[in-house]
């Protein structure tokens, strides 16, 4: 049996980089998963490569899409065992140059999106008196400051708190929340930053692990949290970072 057999899972940003490498981790320990993103062609090809998973389009700014996604999991599964907030966008830019459009954009996707995930997966959850295991991908942003990402790091630091304060009050209805906070991770949104080979070279020699995370490394500490092993771990904060910040 996989580690998360028959549960059912939504996945939000799921159509490359974490999002996607945790829904193939999903499907293969046994669930049935529920990929969204606003990137249809490649979320359909995602799902098409693995029969225990769909694709949905899901704007995550959107109330009404939330309802509906979460609706329809509901009518076809009558659960929702695991949601991974996972959806985000990043800014790397001098706090006095980001404009106020820059900072509501970054509000809209990093801190409504999982605010109106959580809340919408939490109403269903107890009206059906089930279980839930909520995941918000933040960052380590979201634990300190780090230099050009003063907006970004607010958003995942709101996500910190959000995530701190859901689990506390939806903990009686066996609600767990907890949130994973990635360090560098090669992905579709950073690999503009390693394009020179040199820069990547010199940023690996500072990690203490000497390697930049990969999307794996993130999915497998979801997959913890998503699963019954970590029944007794809710409003925490776990680093995946190399040991940068141990």
């Amino acid at each position: 049996m996989g580690r998360l057999q028959d549960k059912v899972a939504v996945i939000t940003g799921g159509a490359r980089g974490m999002g996607a490498e945790t829904g193939a981790l999903f499907a293969g320990e046994g669930a049935t998963v529920v990929i969204t993103d606003v990137l249809d062609d490649a979320g359909q090809a995602v799902a098409a490569q693995h029969e225990r998973i769909s694709y949905h389009h899901l704007d995550v700014r959107s109330e009404a899409d939330w309802h509906h996604v979460v609706t329809q999991v509901f009518e076809e599964h009558e659960r929702l065992d695991v949601l991974v907030n996972n959806a985000g966008v990043d800014l790397t830019k001098k706090l006095a140059a980001t404009t106020l459009s820059d900072f509501e954009h970054l509000i809209s996707i990093n801190q409504i999106g999982p605010f109106l995930g959580m809340r919408a997966a939490a109403i269903a959850s107890i009206a059906a008196e089930a279980p839930c295991s909520i995941v918000n991908i933040s960052s380590v942003a979201g634990l300190e400051g780090v230099h050009n990402h003063a907006a970004y790091g607010a958003t995942k630091f709101a996500v910190t708190g959000l995530t701190k304060a859901a689990a506390k009050e939806w903990g009686r209805h066996g609600i767990r929340v907890n949130s994973v906070h990635p360090g560098i991770i090669a992905t579709p949104m950073t690999e503009d930053h390693f394009a020179d080979a040199d820069l990547r070279a010199r940023v690996e020699r500072n990690l203490p692990l000497r390697r930049l995370g990969q999307p794996i490394d993130v999915a497998n500490m979801v997959l913890f949290l998503a699963s019954d092993e970590s029944a007794y771990c809710t409003g925490q904060a776990f680093t995946v970072d190399g040991g940068v910040h141990a």
